[in-house]
């Protein structure tokens, strides 16, 4: 069955459209130049069943490794492929796939991840098992192929809207202090959560009529939690619960290498944390902005030939993201980033 394109007018889609289920459950996947990854984590989702998982949309986002091939040669009709002519981005991929996930495919709930993220054996059937009256959304355990929890993916509670939470912070809790630890993971039970990644995060399709999409102008960094950050805000439950398990596969950080790669994630690296700790911290934003401003300049150290260019960036994304500006074109901070 051929599906209406996307408003959108650099894309196009097809998909078949499966019947619908009870809390009918539709997965998201962004992927980008990451065919081995994505082979993986099409194939665990739709080794569940049917009545666990109706649909998974693949959002293509300019891929030329051959991932559009891959991807057409499928026979399951589950599976839906959303092809954007254009690098979208992961923040312009997720709101493109979910509106189109939300506007076409019918789901009562929707799962996002990224392609080289995947449910674990038997964690979408552990996600239909839960009562989910008064959630929103639900964030899920999230580890890495050797069993250890997976940093970036690690749920948050905001420390400045928990008075025990900013002590622990102020005095050098670190991350550690606002974000679960395996303490959360080894508990039984859903929990409350401020924050989330885009990794395992189950979303109820009703909250978009009423709370909108993920900005996808954010392009790179910080969209899933400024965009959960901003639900919690606004009254929507959010929680965890450690028996629903994925794994994710990242190799993209290295704690040797403390460059920015490539050099153009300065930018959106540093925009879209500024409009996330605008977001977070409140009345707080002017002092705690004076702490870390000194520590983000220091960066350029690491950046030995290009520091220029860092610095240019640097000074562009300070600007924007005071300004909360995110209409700067792709194009524009690629320019910038030339030596």
């Amino acid at each position: 069955m051929q599906l209406d394109a996307d408003p959108r007018p650099e894309t196009t889609a097809t998909a078949s459209v499966a019947p619908v289920t009870r809390n009918r459950l539709v997965a998201v996947v962004v992927t980008h130049n990451r065919l081995a990854q994505l082979k993986t984590t099409v194939r665990a989702l739709l080794a569940s069943a049917q009545n666990d998982l109706a649909a998974v949309l693949v959002v293509d986002n300019a891929s030329d490794d051959g991932t559009a091939g891959w991807l057409a040669a499928q026979s399951d009709k589950r599976l839906c492929v959303l092809t954007s002519r254009a690098n979208l981005g992961g923040a312009g991929g997720f709101e493109t796939g979910l509106r189109h996930a939300v506007h076409t495919l019918r789901p009562d709930w929707v799962v996002v991840m990224d392609d080289d993220a995947r449910p674990e054996q038997g964690a979408l059937a552990a996600f239909h098992t839960l009562d989910l009256r008064g959630w929103d959304g639900l964030a899920a355990a999230v580890r890495h192929p050797d069993g250890t929890i997976c940093e970036m993916n690690r749920p948050t509670l905001n420390p400045f809207w928990h008075k025990r939470l900013l002590l622990r912070t102020a005095l050098g809790g670190g991350r550690g202090a606002f974000h679960l630890g395996p303490q959360d993971f080894a508990r039984t039970g859903t929990r409350p959560i401020d924050g989330a990644s885009f990794v395992g995060l189950f979303l109820s399709a009703k909250i978009f009529d009423a709370a909108g999409y993920p900005d996808g102008k954010l392009f790179l960094y910080g969209d899933d939690a400024i965009y959960t950050l901003g639900l919690t805000r606004a009254g929507y439950r959010l929680g965890f619960d450690p028996s629903v398990r994925f794994e994710h596969d990242s190799t993209t950080y290295s704690t040797q290498d403390r460059r920015i790669k490539p050099l153009w994630k300065v930018y959106y690296y540093h925009r879209n944390l500024l409009i996330l700790y605008r977001l977070a911290t409140g009345a707080f934003f002017l002092p705690v902005l004076m702490v870390v401003l000194p520590r983000w300049l220091g960066r350029v150290r690491h950046h030995s030939g290009e520091r220029r260019a860092f610095l240019r960036l640097f000074g562009m994304a300070i600007r924007d993201g005071l300004a909360r500006r995110t209409d700067v074109a792709h194009s524009e901070v690629l320019k910038r980033a030339e030596r």
